[in-house]
């Protein structure tokens, strides 16, 4: 394994990484220089594996050595893109199976942008191959799993970075640092989380043969194997929960995970969910269309609300994030924020998203990019360098994704057994007097696969 560098003059090439440069020796680290780059590899070179990886690359010297797939026609295209945007211009290796990728053992650094069924087994093995690893969000589809991969980074000490980059979102740290912890906007007792984008997937393709580029049985890997009738990526795998934890795996981790980091919130005392497929009825798909969802703590409510059909609460803020404190409302979302206080004749204060075109004008012309979240991605990376370098967690370690997707994946639970009430007990990975909900924790995974344990691991 070789030590990562930071480029001081790459840091410096815009304010904004001046900020970054200026953050990260704050924390104590002093950036250096090195000849080798850090190596690389990604698994899952579909839409946000590929922006992730271009994210990295703009940030710190790397060198991509590994590319995996198990759909070849992505996968060569991936492998081409990559020889265009890395300094020196070479061709990754490329695999069809993650595991021959990482026998090899030569990789500083795993990324992961697979649907949300492999996280947990790849993120783990990616550990136990001695990498540090950045992983999608959710870390999981079960909270077993995220139990496991919490325990195999303790184990193999390396640096796991969630992408939760609400965490390092521009507007998002200056809102927290300007309102929340300088006490401006006083007690928060409540957050209200909402996702309103017609986003579900309602159509009813048929049944057809697999295309001889695409190995579906690695793509289903653990998973349930559904008969095949659509190619899964970019978004179909998305409507089955076989694969996900639907809209709110999807959406209200972004969201709920932005305001524990915010008001610095663990473990919710008590979860509730309610709520099923009430309109969307004509269609595969099995995530809930409306879902209500309740995470308790002392004093505080955060509620989540989602509906894949009809019209937004607040056309403003569709998907959002809104923290009421006795001084004031804070309300954001990936494109803005804005605060209005509770004082009278104050001003309601509003701010935009950073963008970055000028800086990185490659954003331009890479295909599907979401502008927006860019310059939040090259903070997390440079967050996940950080880390690294100073042997420490970084903002979006894998316990806080643990316990953001095991929130939200116990919202599930809840709804699933007709709205009870669950109080999850992280001490002994248990539903508190529940032996029903317990049993939920894990799903079953198809053979030969084999389900982490965080005593296995």
């Amino acid at each position: 394994m070789t030590p990562f560098t930071i480029n001081r003059r790459h840091f410096l090439k815009n304010a904004s990484a001046a900020l970054a440069l200026t953050t990260l020796c704050s924390r104590g680290l002093d950036p250096i220089f090195r000849d080798e780059p850090l190596r690389v590899g990604l698994i899952g070179t579909g839409w946000y594996g590929k922006s992730d990886l271009f994210r990295l690359i703009q940030v710190a010297p790397v060198e991509v050595v590994s590319l995996c797939d198990v759909d070849k026609n992505m996968l060569s295209h991936a492998a081409e893109m990559v020889s265009q945007r890395q300094k020196s211009g070479k061709t990754p290796r490329t695999y069809g199976d993650y595991r021959a990728m990482l026998a090899e053992k030569d990789l500083d650094i795993v990324l992961i942008g697979t649907p949300d069924h492999w996280h947990a087994l790849q993120c783990i093995e990616a550990l136990q191959a001695g990498a540090h690893v950045y992983v999608q969000k959710p870390i999981s589809v079960d909270v077993v799993e995220g139990e496991a991969m919490v325990a195999a980074a303790r184990k193999y000490d390396r640096v796991v970075q969630v992408g939760m980059q609400r965490r390092s979102t521009p507007h998002f740290v200056e809102a927290k640092q300007t309102y929340i912890d300088s006490g401006l906007l006083g007690k928060v007792s409540h957050v209200e989380m909402c996702c309103y984008y017609h986003m579900r997937a309602n159509d009813n393709p048929s049944v057809i043969p697999v295309p001889d580029f695409l190995d579906y049985e690695m793509w289903t890997g653990p998973a349930p194997l559904r008969p095949y009738d659509k190619l899964p990526h970019r978004g179909w795998w998305r409507a089955f929960m076989e694969y996900s934890n639907g809209i709110m795996g999807d959406m209200c981790v972004h969201m709920f995970d932005a305001a524990r980091w915010m008001l610095d919130l663990g473990w919710p005392k008590r979860i509730t969910s309610t709520g099923g497929i009430y309109m969307q009825k004509g269609s595969k798909a099995t995530p809930a269309d409306t879902q209500t969802a309740v995470f308790e703590y002392d004093e505080l409510n955060c509620v989540w609300q989602h509906r894949s059909w009809g019209t937004p609460a607040d056309p403003e803020y569709p998907w959002a994030l809104k923290i009421y404190g006795e001084k004031g409302t804070l309300m954001l979302d990936t494109l803005k924020y804005d605060f209005v206080p509770q004082e009278r004749g104050a001003e309601k204060v509003h701010r935009d998203v950073m963008y970055e075109r000028e800086q990185y004008p490659e954003d331009l012309t890479e295909p599907s990019i979401e502008l927006h979240a860019a310059p939040a991605t090259r903070r997390q990376m440079l967050d996940f360098l950080a880390a690294i370098e100073e042997k420490k967690r970084p903002v979006a370690d894998i316990e806080e994704g643990h316990i953001s997707a095991a929130s939200c994946i116990l919202a599930n639970i809840s709804m699933q057994l007709g709205g009870r009430p669950l109080v999850y007990d992280p001490a002994t990975s248990k539903v508190v007097g529940d032996k029903e909900a317990t049993r939920l924790l894990a799903r079953a995974y198809r053979e030969p696969w084999q389900h982490p344990h965080p005593k296995r691991v």
